[in-house]
């Protein structure tokens, strides 16, 4: 698993992107854009980025809440996304990216299913995740994409995204309430056959070669299981020469080719499906 500091075996991060001071005060002043992967590695930045969301709250049918934060795109009517975020919880960095993808379009809701926390630790976010209740968590992405799929600026177009813990999630997402398309980033995909049937969208996974937990075992048996749902034709799987968490540039197994490749082809994946 990755930590605050780094996915390797030494917990060693890799090398910051450069920014310059001047190029970060017209980041914070909101005069300049920066990429992606920059604003994710500076804490700052990703702060920036993540403050102008909108908080969100939705009522889910056991009367629990949904909660999260909203990115606007500038013109709308617009499709819609749902971010689910990784082990850590909904952090700055899953923040920012809902921004991004609002600048690409889209209005982006990340959803927060460990009710507030963020984790600093390993620990705290293997407990995170273990605490998380699989009936109440449905719940909430079902109730989310039903709040997206009406949104008054939306398209009625909804698709799903997540990372690690939130690739799962995605997918889990999509079963349990069928969206228009589906992305993955290394996350576990062990749903049988009977419950990918209720798919309706294209599903694009992005996995790493190296990855000792999302493997390509693990990988060949959701292609299996997808084949027998007769979902073959909707799945796309890419390969990179990678490991977990490789589009994750505040870990030591990020690789900024094979994340800027992965990020291009979500977009493309989101054009093609969503508009």
């Amino acid at each position: 698993m990755c930590t605050l500091f780094g996915c390797d075996e030494s917990g060693t991060a890799r090398p910051m992107p450069v920014v310059t001071d001047a190029e970060r005060r017209a980041f914070m002043l909101g005069l300049a854009a920066l990429p992606l992967a920059t604003v994710l590695a500076w804490p700052d930045l990703a702060r920036a980025a993540a403050a102008g969301l909108a908080p969100v709250s939705i009522d889910t049918p056991s009367g629990g809440k949904a909660t999260g934060v909203l990115a606007l795109p500038a013109k709308t009517p617009a499709p819609t996304l749902l971010l689910i975020h990784e082990w850590w919880g909904l952090n700055d960095q899953i923040k920012a990216v809902a921004a991004e993808f609002a600048k690409e379009g889209y209005i982006a809701l990340a959803i927060d299913l460990y009710g507030g926390k963020v984790a600093s630790s390993p620990t705290d976010a293997m407990a995170y995740m273990k605490a998380t209740d699989a009936k109440a968590a449905t719940e909430q992405v079902v109730a989310a994409t039903g709040w997206l799929r009406t949104h008054g600026k939306g398209t009625g177009k909804v698709g799903t995204v997540g990372w690690c813990f939130g690739g799962g999630w995605s997918l889990n997402a999509s079963v349990a309430a069928p969206v228009d398309a589906t992305v993955i980033y290394y996350g576990r995909v062990t749903s049988p056959a009977a419950a990918l049937k209720a798919l309706k969208g294209p599903v694009l996974g992005h996995f790493g070669t190296q990855d000792k937990s999302i493997d390509k075992a693990m990988v060949a048996g959701f292609e299996k299981e997808m084949a027998a749902a007769g979902k073959t034709d909707t799945l796309t799987v890419h390969w990179y020469e990678a490991d977990h968490a490789f589009a994750n540039p505040t870990g030591g197994r990020y690789d900024a080719a094979d994340a800027k490749l992965a990020w291009e082809r979500t977009l493309a994946f989101y054009r093609k499906h969503l508009g």
